[in-house]
């Protein structure tokens, strides 16, 4: 069996950053999704932090129904939600709060859905050409040494000051539930689910919002700065920083370098994958938007303390920086078989 592996495509961001809104984009990604035999969308498929849903899903439907013609009937499609389209979720978590304690969530939770809720909606759109869809969340198992998921459960545990990670700071200071402790993927939902409510709340009465990445842009501007302003963030940052740590809210770091960003993300999301104990030889993550690990990475940086392998799938938006050979440039997807390592490729290099 052939699987592909993409996420990050942010239908519905503004300032035409979706790369997907390209016809020769989608035709990439149509051809690549013709030659597999199931297609993984790894979170973060729709933007809902920017406007209303309904906007998210107009995108959508420029872009999804012209790649699912490319899977024959009977192929499968999987959705594994991420972070900025968390509220996919919210009709199926209603009704598992309403059944009384809900069983514990696993690995791979099957994700079902009703007429009328956002999930019904994409699934439909993923559905138009005859493949079969279902959801699967936090993540999915490809093979038994393979597991996927989006990755946003790193922003509880990186040591990056972006605005995410504080925020999980605070409400896991408000709830009384310390980095120490966490067990299960009950205890990441606890802290960050309410954060993904309330952003996807305050999105629904707007007509224009924040682009994502607004974090990596600031931390990008204080990078770039020169002379007496560098020295300024510089000291800005270090302040920050303390009283964030002292605040019992980080731990957080100071080293905002790219190379930081990478290593903090890696390093965030080895211990998700220790905190909950997934056994798999390699582990396919999103979220940060660095694809990995290549050429010229080093391998062991992109190892789990589990010993899982770890790859990054990238993403599908402009790449600020527009240069040909960057990381985050548009495009990665991953490829696995029935045996062998995962393959990260460029659909559109």
């Amino acid at each position: 069996m052939r699987t592909l592996v993409v996420s990050d495509l942010h239908l519905g961001v503004r300032g035409e950053r979706a790369r997907l809104e390209d016809p020769r984009a989608r035709a990439a990604l149509r051809a690549a999704a013709e030659g597999a035999d199931r297609l993984i969308l790894l979170g973060d498929v729709l933007e809902f932090r920017q406007g209303p849903f309904r906007d998210a899903l107009a995108a959508a439907s420029r872009v999804l129904p012209s790649v699912a013609e490319g899977l024959a009937p009977g192929r499968e499609v999987v959705i594994v939600p991420g972070n900025h389209d968390h509220q996919l979720l919210s009709g199926w978590a209603g009704r598992r709060a309403a059944d009384g304690p809900p069983e514990p969530l696993g690995l791979a939770s099957t994700v079902d859905w009703r007429e009328g809720e956002p999930l019904a909606a994409l699934a439909g759109l993923l559905g138009s050409a005859g493949a079969t869809v279902t959801a699967s969340y936090p993540g999915v198992w490809l093979r038994e040494d393979v597991y996927a998921t989006h990755g946003h459960y790193l922003d509880r545990r990186t040591t990056v000051p972006a605005f995410e990670r504080l925020g999980a700071g605070v409400m896991a200071r408000i709830l009384g539930r310390p980095l120490g402790e966490i067990a299960s993927a009950d205890d990441y939902e606890a802290v960050l689910a309410p954060i993904y409510a309330w952003m996807y709340a305050s999105a629904q009465g707007m007509g224009n919002g924040r682009e994502p990445g607004g974090s990596d842009r600031l931390w990008q501007r204080i990078r770039e700065s020169q002379g007496a302003r560098r020295a300024c963030w510089d000291a800005a940052v270090a302040a920050v920083v303390a009283a964030l740590n002292a605040a019992r809210i980080g731990p957080v770091r100071r080293e905002l370098s790219p190379a930081e960003f990478r290593r903090a993300g890696l390093v965030a999301f080895g211990g998700v994958l220790e905190s909950l104990a997934a056994p798999s030889a390699y582990a396919i993550f999103g979220h940060t938007h660095r694809a990995g690990p290549l050429a010229a990475d080093d391998p062991e940086e992109w190892r789990a303390p589990t010993g899982a392998k770890l790859f990054n799938s990238g993403c599908w938006l402009h790449d600020p920086a527009g240069e040909t050979d960057s990381p985050y440039r548009a495009g990665f997807a991953i490829e696995l078989d029935d045996d062998g390592p995962p393959r990260l490729v460029n659909l559109l290099d």
